[in-house]
């Protein structure tokens, strides 16, 4: 069965790979299974046709046969569950790898899109400049206690897993804040993860779209 994941047409960030479908791509060219891109403008993200694959209108969505998944974090642990190379093999490591996927999308997330909302949506707001240390602040802090837990290790819990697919995916966005770079220690471990081959090509064919006229 052939796997389609929808893509946007043309993403906000020009094909920097912060879209979501960056971490399904990434998920899938680790595991080393084929895939299909079916690219979604903006206006078609919004019609009832979409969104009976994605019932909030975004990206990405999956398909597989008769599976429709939606959630980045859902997917790339269905695909990891379902095929070898992003999930130990004893019981105790798995469940520890999809630990550090919720910790991704759930504690480190979270402070980060608000750093985002506070910038690009809430920006020329009066209070904004009050905020933003408030904001930057709690982000400290997570990556803080990210950074300690990582200590000296290469990853989150021995080898490369989906967490740390995930958790790489996510601090990709603090880089254009320069706060990432305050961390060097988390710095360079999204650096490891930018550096896997299978990264690379996800990278790539996300950039690919954007590059069409």
């Amino acid at each position: 069965m052939t796997i389609t994941i929808t893509a946007f047409e043309r993403s906000p960030d020009g094909g920097k790979g912060l879209a979501r479908d960056l971490r399904v791509r990434w998920a899938l060219e680790e595991v080393g299974q084929p895939y299909d891109v079916r690219p979604v403008s903006f206006v078609a993200m919004k019609t009832p046709a979409y969104r009976t694959l994605q019932p909030f209108g975004q990206i990405p969505a999956y398909t597989e046969g008769d599976l429709v998944l939606f959630e980045s974090g859902a997917i790339v642990l269905h695909i990891a569950e379902h095929h070898e190379g992003l999930l130990p093999r004893d019981a105790n490591g798995r469940a520890r790898a999809i630990t550090w996927m919720f910790a991704a999308v759930g504690t480190i997330e979270p402070p980060i899109l608000e750093l985002v909302t506070a910038k690009l949506i809430e920006g020329r707001e009066p209070w904004t400049a009050q905020r933003m240390p408030l904001v930057e602040a709690r982000i400290h802090t997570r990556l803080q206690e990210l950074s300690n837990h990582l200590g000296d290790g290469d990853w989150l819990d021995g080898a490369f897993s989906a967490g740390d697919l995930m958790m790489v995916h996510v601090l990709q966005r603090l880089k254009p804040s320069g706060i990432l770079d305050q961390h060097p220690s988390l710095a360079a471990y999204v650096a490891r993860g930018e550096a896997r081959p299978a990264y690379q090509r996800a990278f790539a064919a996300q950039l690919a779209i954007n590059a069409l006229p």
